[in-house]
């Protein structure tokens, strides 16, 4: 005869208490890794900040403890000392136009490539999405020869087009995965009732992609902010060059002004921040509807 297996209820009881115990250890751990991360992330944007209202004596003597007076002259200093207020403004406007015109350009092609059937309409999207691959450093002898040829050296139109032409393999790859999700039927409806190009584009598609734009316009407007390689490279005047180039006028041979550097990284830290905490729904979003619909 076959054995019988018979749990007894004590036994049953040291099982589910195990797997309870289990459960909360996991739990535990799972908190820690949790808040490892955090302050791995914070603390030195904390550090930063509280730096930033030391004085240099205080930071060397003690870098981790807390100013006994807080110098909200330094924020002033980081402002005239390397005409950081024009820096900034500088900054603002190129990486908003070049954002805009971004994002219109990576909609227009997405549009094509997501919902016409032409030849070589794949080849053309591994195209644009290999330009994700390519390392911006060595596209610097390039892009410098075109921009001083077309006479746009040290000029914000130059920085404009350059940031607008390496975000666009970004930018198209996260639009098309949107619009290959809207119902065709949708844009057949509107034909029928006499709805032209056009008219499809900026009135149907477009609001249907609206958090596939945001999440694109939102990674590309930190690549234009906190950009440094080629702002360096197609600038040579405080009238065209942005905030990050601000940064490394407070080092000279001699000595390095520490706490107003820090004031000048705070500052250029906050528009990033803020950008990310106004849109931050939308970008977790866009990512997990990427995901799903690409």
């Amino acid at each position: 005869m076959a054995a019988i297996d018979i749990k007894l209820p004590n036994e049953k009881k040291t099982s589910v208490e195990t797997n309870k115990h289990l459960s909360v250890i996991l739990n535990v751990l799972k908190w820690i890794v949790l808040m490892f991360f955090a302050i791995y992330a914070i603390f030195p944007i904390l550090w930063l900040l509280i730096s930033s209202f030391k004085t240099n004596a205080e930071l060397m003597s003690e870098p981790f403890g807390l100013p006994a007076v807080w110098q909200f002259g330094n924020y002033l200093n980081a402002l005239k000392a390397s005409n950081l207020g024009i820096l900034f403004a500088n900054s603002v406007f190129i990486s908003i136009a070049a954002t805009c015109i971004n994002i219109m350009l990576a909609g227009m092609i997405s549009y094509c490539i997501a919902r016409f059937t032409f030849k070589g309409k794949e080849i053309i999207f591994v195209m644009f999405s290999a330009g994700i691959l390519v390392p911006l450093n060595a596209l610097m002898v390039p892009y410098f020869t075109i921009v001083n040829k077309l006479g746009l050296y040290d000029k914000h139109i130059g920085l404009i087009i350059v940031y607008t032409a390496i975000g666009i393999p970004v930018s198209t790859f996260i639009v098309r995965g949107f619009m290959n999700g809207i119902p065709r039927e949708v844009e057949e409806a509107a034909i029928i009732d006499g709805c032209g190009f056009f008219k499809r584009f900026f009135m149907i598609i477009l609001p249907l992609s609206k958090t596939g734009l945001v999440t694109a316009a939102t990674f590309q407007f930190l690549t234009c902010w906190n950009e440094f390689v080629y702002s360096m490279l197609l600038t040579s005047s405080t009238k065209v060059r942005t905030i990050q180039l601000g940064i490394r006028y407070f080092t000279n041979q001699f000595s390095t002004d520490f706490v107003s550097m820090y004031a000048a990284i705070i500052v250029s830290i906050i528009p990033s921040v803020i950008c990310y905490m106004l849109f931050q729904e939308q970008i977790i979003s866009g990512l997990t509807s990427g995901a799903v619909k690409g």
